[in-house]
C-alpha cells in the first residue's frame, strides 16, 4: 500500500505541476493581452490628443486672424477715428481746465482747510477710541449714556500694526 501511496503522491505532484504550468501560461497570456490592450488604449489616446491639439492650433490661428480683422474694421472707420480725436481734444481741454482750477487760490485754500480738518478728525477719533476702550474696561459695556438721555453704542476693534524695525 505504501508503494501505491507513493505512486498516487507522484501522480498528484505531476498533475499539480501540469496544472500550475497551465495556470502560469494562462496568466502570462492574460498579462500579454492586458499589455496589448494598454498599448492600444495609449495609442488611441495619443491619437486623440494629437487630433485635438492640431484643431486647437487651427482655431487659435483663426481667432487671431478674426481679431486682427475686427481691429482693422475699427481702426479704418473714418467716423470712429474722428470721434476719438474729438474726445482726445476734449479730454485735453478738460485736463487743462482742471489744472487751472487746482492752481486757483480759492481751491488751494480749500485744500489746506480740508487737510487740517482731516488731521483734527483723526486726532479726535484716536482720543475718543482710547476713552471708549477705557470706558469698556471699567464697565464692560458697549454703550454709554449721553447728557440728553440718549444711549450710543460703540464697537472696539483691534488692528495689528507693522513690526517695528
Amino acid at each position: 500500500m505504501a508503494d501505491n501511496q507513493k505512486k498516487i503522491s507522484a501522480s498528484d505532484e505531476l498533475a499539480l505541476d501540469a496544472l500550475s504550468q497551465t495556470n502560469q501560461e494562462v496568466e502570462a497570456e492574460d498579462e500579454v493581452n492586458k499589455s496589448n490592450e494598454l498599448a492600444e488604449t495609449l495609442t488611441s489616446l495619443q491619437n486623440l490628443i494629437e487630433k485635438h491639439a492640431r484643431e486647437l492650433i487651427r482655431i487659435e490661428a483663426e481667432l487671431k486672424e478674426k481679431r486682427q480683422s475686427l481691429k482693422s474694421v475699427f481702426d479704418n472707420d473714418v467716423q470712429l477715428v474722428e470721434a476719438r480725436d474729438e474726445v482726445d481734444r476734449h479730454a485735453q481741454v478738460l485736463k487743462e481746465r482742471k489744472m487751472q482750477l487746482q492752481n486757483d487760490p480759492q481751491s488751494t485754500s480749500l485744500k489746506i482747510d480740508i487737510a487740517e480738518l482731516n488731521q483734527q478728525k483723526k486726532e479726535l477719533e484716536e482720543t475718543l477710541s482710547n476713552h471708549l476702550v477705557n470706558y469698556h474696561s471699567l464697565t464692560n459695556s458697549m454703550s454709554f449714556d449721553t447728557s440728553d438721555g440718549d444711549q450710543w453704542d460703540f464697537s472696539i476693534k483691534a488692528k495689528i500694526k507693522p513690526k517695528k524695525l
